[in-house]
């Protein structure tokens, strides 16, 4: 009976098998893609009809530290290309990690001039590991910028040499990532994002030396249809933002760096640069961004940010008084609806100081503001307590403000500054105080009843998890 069974079992596998064999290979091949890599390849030695479908998949994601040598992974790619272009010219993604040493050859220029002239949608060439030595990178071919199918493109550690400024480069191209990448001069990467002219997305990560010919270092973003725009460690002296319309995020990570250049001041500058992105729903900035903005309150009032709901600023509070250019901050936001701090150094302020500020209160606190977010997750001091007070005592419509507290902070034995936390004066009925505070691998939230008046203590086994879950 069991011996029956078994012969059934396999009999039925058997058709299975042959009834996924019958596929016809375009849907076969469309199946394989949602496999990591090696697993496609691994079917090649299931029968001679399954030898050659995994050739014929529209996307290629490979690393070339997972092959036994250098040498075999050019040996694949080029086989894999051939194959390809002789086949399937459809291949539509390609993916890939390179880490090479001093005496691997150079290909991957010629296998991007391969796929650009296919159909190719999505491109991601990296160049990483021990490829720190920039006589590794290669060049990208000036083919890619006039790839007229490419949706996707990032680009890790490559060269981008000059190409005709007058070509309409990247007509279809949507999302752009330029990371760490070495240009021929500004101009060049300008206008590469020019030209791309239904670019929605665009992030560029750079390095302080990675422009060949720097001229006046400055970067001009042109780019109507530009919706999220994210600056890291950008280290051009000018950034001038215009005909972004479109815009809705704009994140800036680590230094950046705005500066005089000839015929305008650094308060021009930072003018430019701030009206040309004053039109955004979303703002992520970074603690050196925040000392450009203060430097710039010292002089003007920012330019309206009008459209602006979500605020993130990380803030090192040793080096300006965050206290007096916070209120003339939210002036410039008037619909601001979430902001987000992330405090560093908190110093202390006098409650006197505070009460002198608080004659003027922006418009936002009076109409739109309802969530604030203080993260300071190295010390607590009686500043972080007025910041949060600034916002309790005078926002009309603040329905909660969460702090999240450094880890020390109960074990310096801090409750009775915890229980001022709790009980701050509320001009928004609505709102609710919630303190939470990361000790021993496990977070720990404190709130007060408003009914009963009675403090309430949540506790969390997954503390990491918890901790950022208020806002992303």
């Amino acid at each position: 009976m069991e011996e029956n069974i078994e012969k059934r079992i396999c009999v039925e596998q058997l058709a299975i098998e042959d009834l996924i064999s019958k596929l016809p290979e375009v849907l076969l091949s469309q199946i394989l893609s949602y496999l990591p890599t090696k697993d496609i390849v691994r079917t090649s030695v299931l029968s001679k009809r399954w030898k050659s479908v995994w050739l014929l998949i529209p996307g290629l994601d490979l690393d070339s530290s997972e092959f036994p040598h250098y040498d075999t992974f050019v040996d694949f790619m080029n086989e894999f290309l051939f194959f390809s272009r002789e086949e399937n010219p459809c291949l539509h993604k390609l993916k890939l990690s390179i880490q090479k040493n001093e005496n691997d050859p150079s290909c991957v220029t010629l296998w991007t001039d391969c796929v650009a002239r296919g159909k190719l949608q999505h491109l991601d060439v990296e160049f990483g590991g021990r490829v720190m030595e920039r006589e590794f990178w290669e060049m990208m071919p000036l083919s890619l910028y006039i790839c007229k199918t490419l949706l996707h493109l990032r680009l890790y550690r490559v060269l981008l040499g000059n190409f005709d400024q007058s070509v309409d480069s990247l007509p279809s191209l949507k999302s752009m990532c330029l990371e760490e990448n070495v240009y021929s001069n500004e101009a060049s990467l300008e206008s590469l994002i020019s030209s791309c002219r239904v670019l929605e997305d665009l992030t560029i990560v750079k390095i302080d030396d990675n422009v060949r010919d720097r001229g006046n270092s400055g970067l001009v973003i042109d780019a109507p249809r530009l919706k999220y725009l994210t600056f890291n460690n950008d280290q051009s002296k000018s950034k001038t933002i215009s005909n972004l319309g479109s815009l809705v995020k704009v994140t800036i990570l680590g230094p950046i760096k705005i500066s005089r250049v000839v015929g305008c001041t650094e308060q021009q500058m930072a003018h430019k640069f701030l009206t040309g992105i004053s039109r955004v729903r979303y703002l992520i900035v970074s603690e050196d961004m925040m000392e450009v903005i203060s430097s710039y309150l010292k002089e003007d009032s920012l330019p309206q940010f009008g459209n602006l709901s979500y605020l993130k600023a990380s803030v090192w509070l040793s080096s300006f008084d965050f206290l007096d250019i916070l209120p003339k901050l939210l002036e410039s936001c008037p619909n601001l609806k979430s902001i987000v701090l992330e405090t560093t150094c908190i110093v202390d302020r006098t409650k006197a100081t505070v009460e002198r500020r608080v004659s003027s209160v922006p418009e936002c606190l009076l109409s739109s503001l309802e969530f604030v977010e203080i993260k300071n997750r190295i010390s607590v001091d009686d500043g972080a307590l007025e910041v949060a007070r600034y916002f309790v005592e005078n926002s009309v419509n603040l329905q909660k403000v969460v702090l999240r507290l450094a880890s020390s902070f109960l074990r310096r034995g801090n409750q009775a500054v915890l229980k001022d936390i709790l009980e701050l004066p509320r001009r928004s009925s609505m709102c609710q105080i919630e303190v939470f505070n990361a000790l021993n691998g496990h977070a720990l939230c404190f709130r007060k009843n408003k009914i009963t008046g009675r403090v309430f203590l949540d506790y969390f086994d997954v503390a990491e998890s918890y901790y950022g879950a208020i806002v992303s």
